[in-house]
Order: C-alpha cells, then sequence, then structure tokens
C-alpha cells in the first residue's frame, strides 16, 4: 500500500506490521435504538389505553397531513413501528450495521447519516406511496448502502478481495430484502426502501470516511482525509436535492 512508507528502518523490517483501527464505541446506535423502543413502547400502552396509537397520529407518514405542512412527518416515521417483529427486526440490523459504522463514522456524523436516510426514504415514500407508512427500514436501507460506498473508497486499506466479498454479501442482503418488499403480500414499504438506500449512498460518497495511514512504523494509525466541509456539502446535496423530489406532489 502506497501510504506505507516504502523503506522502513533496519531495526524496524521484520517487526510485524498493526493498523489500529477506531475503538469508538456504538453510542449513538444504542442511544437510537433505546428512543425507538420507549416509542413503540408509548404506542403499546396508548393503544392499550386509549384505543388509539397516540405516537401513530402525529408522526407516521401520511401523504395528506405533510401536504398540510407536518413536514416533520418525512423523519419521524423511522422511529415508529407497528409490531414486536417489526421493531425487532429493524433494531437487529441497526445493532449490526451500526455497531460496525458508527466506530468509523463518529457519533454526530452516524446520526446526521441516520435521520438523512429517514429522511429520503420517506420523501421517496411521500411521492410515489399514497398507503401510510412507519418504520426504521428506511435508514437502516441507507446505513447498508452507506457501508458499502465506504467499503468501496476504502478498497486500498481493507484489500481487493476482501473488498469484493464484503460488498458482494452487501449486495446479496440488500437484494434479497428488496426482492421479498416486492413479492411479499405484506404492506412494505418498497419506495421508502430504494429512498433510504440512495439516501446512504449519496450522502456516503461525498461526505463519508475516507481514511489513511499515518504514525511511524511498525504501529499506525488511522486518520479520516473528510473535512468538514465535505460534510456539510454531503448533508446539503441530500436535502436539497430530495426536498426539490418531496415538492413534486405540491405542483
Amino acid at each position: 500500500m502506497s501510504d506505507f512508507p516504502e523503506n522502513p528502518p533496519e531495526e524496524q523490517k521484520y517487526r510485524p506490521i498493526e493498523v489500529r483501527m477506531p475503538k469508538r464505541k456504538p453510542v449513538m446506535t444504542f442511544i437510537l435504538i433505546a428512543i425507538t423502543g420507549i416509542v413503540f413502547v408509548l404506542q403499546y400502552f396508548s393503544e392499550l389505553q386509549f384505543g388509539v396509537d397516540i405516537p401513530f397520529l402525529f408522526g407516521a407518514k401520511v401523504n395528506a397531513l405533510i401536504m398540510e405542512g407536518e413536514y416533520w412527518r418525512l423523519i419521524t416515521p423511522a422511529f415508529l413501528h407497528s409490531s414486536i417483529l417489526h421493531i425487532a427486526f429493524n433494531m437487529y440490523a441497526l445493532f449490526v450495521v451500526g455497531s460496525r459504522l458508527e466506530r468509523f463514522y463518529g457519533h454526530g456524523r452516524f446520526l446526521l447519516l441516520y435521520l438523512l436516510c429517514a429522511y429520503t426514504g420517506n420523501v421517496f415514500s411521500f411521492v410515489l406511496t399514497p398507503a401510510n407508512s412507519l418504520g426504521a427500514s428506511t435508514a437502516v436501507f441507507g446505513l447498508f448502502t452507506a457501508e458499502g460506498v465506504f467499503i468501496y473508497q476504502n478498497r486500498k486499506l481493507f484489500g481487493e478481495e476482501r473488498t469484493r466479498k464484503m460488498i458482494v454479501n452487501l449486495c446479496i442482503i440488500l437484494a434479497i430484502n428488496l426482492v421479498y418488499g416486492f413479492i411479499s403480500m405484506s404492506s412494505v414499504d418498497n419506495m421508502g426502501h430504494i429512498g433510504g438506500l440512495l439516501g446512504g449512498i449519496f450522502f456516503a460518497w461525498v461526505g463519508g470516511p475516507v481514511l489513511k495511514i499515518t504514525g511511524p512504523p511498525p504501529i499506525f494509525q488511522v486518520k479520516d482525509k473528510r473535512k468538514t466541509g465535505d460534510v456539510i456539502l454531503a448533508s446539503a446535496l441530500v436535502v436539497l436535492g430530495f426536498g426539490i423530489i418531496a415538492a413534486a406532489p405540491f405542483f
């Protein structure tokens, strides 16, 4: 790899090389899971107590209410779920991919990625699907594609063969879930999934981590070459680009 020194000192030539990856704990992943779990408990008990799912009334993707100006519904559906199985599947997927991705993205940028993918997924659902919808899968699909972009952009660090295997595995997972959604008789928000995965690709391509190796041999560190301006630019492109799409039904 070109980032390593070509002629290390003689005493370091035979020492094993180690590249230390970030050791951030997936704090934001756990916080998102906790918030989503609390909201689900509120959904359950409000329906049990009052016969109506109050969080759903105020937060689900309902096209008519978005048209009336309730634009927060383009994000809040990611924190709502329809059943224990629904939330369990989505939170397990969030835990798996979030634990891998957050340590490279950092807590704040990971949260931004999650919310933007929820937004882009619900924009697509709003424009292309008349039915009400809810669920974190819009954001989770975006996390998976963001991870794919991260792996591809850092392929020199991971190695070509390993990169190929990881991307193939991600593509298989996404393909299975998309195909299942289209052939399933259940009310799966396929357009929301597609919007989420597109949001993950666009944000990660411009604002996701691009790592370089630094430090004295034989123990190296990795450092993100992205600047704050790149993250701001990526966020603006996603918000404005999908905002234009979201404006289509108004005209």
